[in-house]
């Protein structure tokens, strides 16, 4: 599986490409083609072009939840796929992956709308849409792990604003958070958006689901941003105790934290243009 950074808080050095407060990630497994979240704003599709890399070529979308930073860069990639369909003469239609509390209304308590742009309708329109709670296969290898319980105290979510639920706004939990994990001939590759389920708790899942014990890498957004040491210690042993052979902590990570894990953890610089490769 090959992984192209293709939006993120930072770019590398030599990299002329942008950055924004958001996270893209293209992945290729074999002849399969899938994009995992769509950053804030045609950042992805101008660095997907300056990359080589043709969204109009998608097979999958993955949506890793809800925010504003992982799912607002839709429109110009549904702008792409239109202005290809009616180029080529043609629709292609791509899968959209992603739990079903993905595409709810969300915002912050002074009501700023944080939540995706558009509904299961809009969406609809260009995309083959599967909403599940559960674990679903993105490719023979690569796998959406659906819905993450929450399982170590330390990982404890402090709600986000507000969502829309049937019985009014609710105080945000995110429950739709979740990763995709890569069953690679080294071990789990366990790809993150934001982790505000808690990178602990999604790579725990990850290892339950598929029965796989090693992770090779962890790859992504950690949502660990306010210095908190114990938290920080807490993470950092528990990758610790499964081995972690490698981590790619980028979006929503602080510095603080990376220097942090980088006292006892493999930790590597993560920026647009980056490319990884996992056997």
């Amino acid at each position: 599986m090959e992984v192209t950074v293709l939006v993120d808080n930072n770019t590398l050095i030599d990299c002329y490409l942008l950055a924004e407060p958001g996270l893209s990630l293209h992945l290729r497994d074999g002849d399969t083609q899938v994009l995992f979240d769509c950053g804030y704003s045609d950042v992805l599709r101008r660095n997907a072009a300056t990359l080589g890399l043709d969204l109009a070529d998608l097979d999958q979308v993955v949506l890793s939840h809800g925010h504003n930073d992982h799912t607002w860069g839709i429109v110009p990639l549904m702008a792409c796929l239109a202005e290809h369909a009616a180029n080529a003469g043609r629709t292609h239609r791509p899968k959209l992956t992603a739990h079903p509390q993905a595409l709810t209304p969300r915002r912050l308590e002074h009501g700023e709308p944080i939540g995706s742009l558009l509904g299961y309708d809009a969406l609809a329109q260009c995309f083959d849409l599967v909403l599940s709670r559960e674990p679903v296969p993105i490719t023979d290898r690569l796998l959406f792990l659906g819905e993450i319980p929450r399982l170590f105290p330390f990982e404890n979510i402090t709600p986000i604003g507000q969502r829309l639920d049937p019985d009014g706004l609710v105080p945000d939990d995110l429950p739709d958070d979740t990763a995709l994990a890569y069953h690679g001939d080294d071990g789990l590759v366990v790809i993150t958006g934001c982790s505000h389920a808690g990178i602990c708790n999604i790579v725990e899942h990850a290892r339950r689901t598929t029965g796989q014990r090693r992770v090779a890498a962890v790859v992504g957004g950690l949502h660990l941003r306010k210095p908190d040491p114990a938290r920080f210690e807490a993470t950092a042993d528990y990758f610790r105790r499964i081995g972690l052979a490698a981590l790619y902590p980028g979006h929503c990570t602080s510095l603080a934290a990376k220097i942090a894990l980088s006292r006892t953890l493999p930790v590597h610089e993560v920026g647009c243009g980056l490319r990884l490769s996992f056997s």
